[in-house]
């Protein structure tokens, strides 16, 4: 399968996040994230995923309703939700499910296909496996920031999408778990991820 022309993708409408959250997480798998700026092109293949839901999710920032910070996943089905984590580092999200209705995909982890010198300059590493093998790692490797809050991810304009590839990942080919990094909602098996794939962000 080759990965290298993204030219020939199409990219993810509007109807492909505007279902079920675990179904968009799970089926995200396998598709390729590209982010362009300038003559920049970096991106790579999502290995890893994590479905956040509204108020009958307690890990999710809608949890409490549509508040300051999470009234993007409010926002139309493919509007990015881009949030600074401890201080530290952005994390990218997809909102999903229909306008109204809160949902995000938080995408964890890539598989590096372009820029990948871009990216070892970014994040300051050399091993290919460390460049985007965590939510926090991708999104600086990758360049995404506060500026990349509420673009929508299926328009190219935006230099910010997700676009389809010619096989679908199988279900035999995804693992199921418990989400990463969270404290309540622990009993939730809302973590997809490609079985065996080396970039995934753990084990």
């Amino acid at each position: 399968m080759n990965y290298k022309n993204y030219v020939d993708l199409k990219i993810l409408k509007k109807d492909f996040y505007n279902r079920d959250t675990s179904i968009v997480a799970r089926e995200l798998l396998g598709k390729t994230l590209i982010k362009v700026n300038g003559c920049k092109k970096v991106g790579g293949i999502i290995v890893e995923t994590e479905a956040y839901y509204g108020r009958s999710d307690p890990a999710s920032h809608a949890f409490r309703g549509a508040t300051a910070r999470a009234a993007v996943m409010f926002a139309q089905p493919g509007t990015a939700y881009v949030y600074l984590c401890y201080g530290m580092y952005y994390l990218l999200n997809a909102v999903t499910e229909k306008k109204g209705k809160p949902g995000a995909v938080l995408i964890r982890a890539l598989e590096p296909c372009w820029g990948t010198d871009i990216m070892r300059e970014r994040r300051e590493v050399k091993e290919k496996i460390n460049l985007t093998n965590g939510p926090g790692k991708l999104t600086m490797a990758l360049g995404i920031n506060s500026s990349d809050n509420e673009k929508d991810l299926t328009k190219i304009k935006g230099g910010l999408s997700i676009f389809n590839v010619e096989r679908k990942i199988g279900d035999s080919e995804i693992s199921v778990s418990e989400r990463i990094g969270i404290k309540s909602g622990k009993d939730k098996l809302l973590r997809y991820f490609i079985k065996n794939n080396k970039f995934i962000s753990c084990m």
